[in-house]
């Protein structure tokens, strides 16, 4: 629904020492039109140029403090409200690529009156 509006490639940062980066990071937004408790993201697939990064390489952090992906399975106390950007941190040593590359990012959601998982999808074309 608001697929384009996940990425915010502005925010789009190494981190890490600057000599030698240890990952990125960039902001993200829900692309469900209402907030949705953290427990009931079943995916945030993170992708460069079409090569997924491994799921314990990403980090998610709404404002509360950076977690795994496998920690939002739990969290039944945390949420992630529409509208409200996300920071979403992946271990990539050496940091973000430089030159243009296609960051993209994939949401499944999984919402208590659908039948089946909402999936969003992201791409962007950046320039580091």
């Amino acid at each position: 629904m608001f697929d384009k509006y996940l990425i915010d490639e502005t925010t789009l940062h190494n981190t890490g020492p600057a000599d030698a980066p240890t990952g990125f990071a960039f902001q993200a937004k829900l692309g469900y039109y209402r907030g949705i408790g953290l427990s009931m993201i079943e995916k945030l697939d993170v992708s460069i140029d079409g090569e997924t990064i491994a799921r314990d390489a990403v980090r998610f952090d709404e404002g509360k403090g950076p977690i795994s992906l496998e920690e939002m399975e739990t969290a039944y106390d945390r949420r992630w409200p529409f509208g409200a950007p996300a920071t979403i941190s992946v271990e990539y040593p050496g940091g973000f690529p430089k030159g243009e590359h296609e960051l993209s990012l994939v949401e499944q959601l999984r919402v208590s009156y659908l039948p089946f998982p909402s999936v969003n999808t992201d791409v962007k074309r950046v320039t580091f």
